[in-house]
């Protein structure tokens, strides 16, 4: 399928850094080239805006205010427990205003829209309103932000004017379930919530009963997802995957363990809130990655958590080149190497 319908299988990438949503599609898509996605930010089929877990994500513009909509009190309640309380008393109607009439000369970086709400609300900070006013209104980063390899500060714009659509008022939480489970089912009520920074899904998933099917797994958790979803033979081969820092398949469960053994957690999660580029061998993180340039060579360093058989490795080579193609076009030589 095209990166489009990569974008809207997954609900989402996430993408608070540019390039990781360019690898990610890579290691999904059968052939992907990053001029694909530059294409569709450029036309505005897609866009880059806080949605899941208050973090930035990539997602169609068809998804982008309905995801927005429905996430909204998660993003709310991120809100208030960071700045609301720097903020009591200031009219958030009057704010959201406010923004909207700043923007309208063209997009800004947060600092400037703080600054300048600032002007409105004397006494109150600039970060704090800059963070008032990206939740009140759906802020998209428009290119050349999120452009392959492009510098640039990150300028906002409203994400209804960006894309000349309707914003979306009401949340709809059985659509969001639906979403999820068909790019992560099964999936239990906590990883759901995990995902999409929602709280007390319970209720909305017991009403969807008749609608899903549920399993169990093996600690006899219930898990959920919709009829006639494909589950794959457990006999079925798992290809060598590299997968970017922030991948969504790391940050959609409540638990990694169905692909990332515990022993390996902390070389992945750090604890200044880096997740790690990691290397995916018979479907479990066996590794992490990171790219060096050295004159007209590129080499692609693999870091393995256990030995690799010879095949295991091989792989590893093999599509470790064709990553450096993309990464690293104009080198002359593209190498794979390997530690523990």
């Amino acid at each position: 399928m095209p990166a489009l319908e990569v974008i809207r299988h997954l609900a989402g990438l996430q993408s608070q850094a540019p390039d990781p949503p360019y690898i990610g599609l890579w290691s999904r898509m059968a052939a992907f080239h990053p001029s694909e996605l530059e294409t569709l930010l450029i036309e505005r089929t897609a866009v880059r805006l806080a949605v899941m877990r208050s973090t930035i994500h990539l997602v169609t513009a068809d998804d982008c205010l309905p995801l927005r909509a429905a996430v909204q009190p998660a993003i709310e309640r991120g809100f208030q427990s960071s700045h609301g309380k720097f903020l009591e008393g200031v009219d958030r109607r009057q704010l959201e205003r406010l923004t909207r009439n700043l923007l309208e000369d063209g997009p800004k970086t947060l600092n400037s829209i703080g600054r300048r709400l600032e002007e409105h609300f004397p006494g109150r900070e600039a970060t704090h309103l800059a963070a008032a006013a990206r939740t009140e209104v759906p802020l998209v980063q428009p290119p050349p932000r999120g452009l392959w390899r492009a510098a640039g500060v990150s300028l906002h714009t409203p994400a209804d004017v960006w894309l000349d659509r309707q914003n979306v008022d009401d949340a709809n939480l059985e659509s969001l379930v639906r979403r999820y489970l068909i790019a992560y089912g099964p999936a239990s009520v906590k990883d759901i919530q995990t995902w999409s920074g929602l709280t007390r899904l319970n209720g909305i998933v017991n009403g969807m009963q008749d609608s899903l099917v549920t399993y169990q797994d093996e600690t006899g958790r219930e898990l959920f997802d919709l009829p006639d979803q494909p589950l794959p033979d457990p006999d079925m081969p798992a290809p060598v995957r590299f997968l970017p820092g922030w991948d969504n398949v790391l940050l959609s469960y409540a638990s990694q363990e169905r692909i990332l053994p515990p022993e390996y957690k902390p070389r992945i999660f750090t604890k200044n809130g880096i997740v790690r580029a990691s290397l995916l061998v018979d479907g479990y993180v066996a590794g992490i990655w990171r790219t060096s340039r050295a004159g007209s060579s590129a080499t692609l360093s693999i870091e393995t958590f256990r030995p690799l058989d010879r095949i295991a490795k091989n792989n590893a080579i093999a599509e470790g080149i064709q990553l450096l193609a993309i990464l690293q076009p104009k080198a002359s030589v593209h190498d794979v190497v390997f530690s523990q």
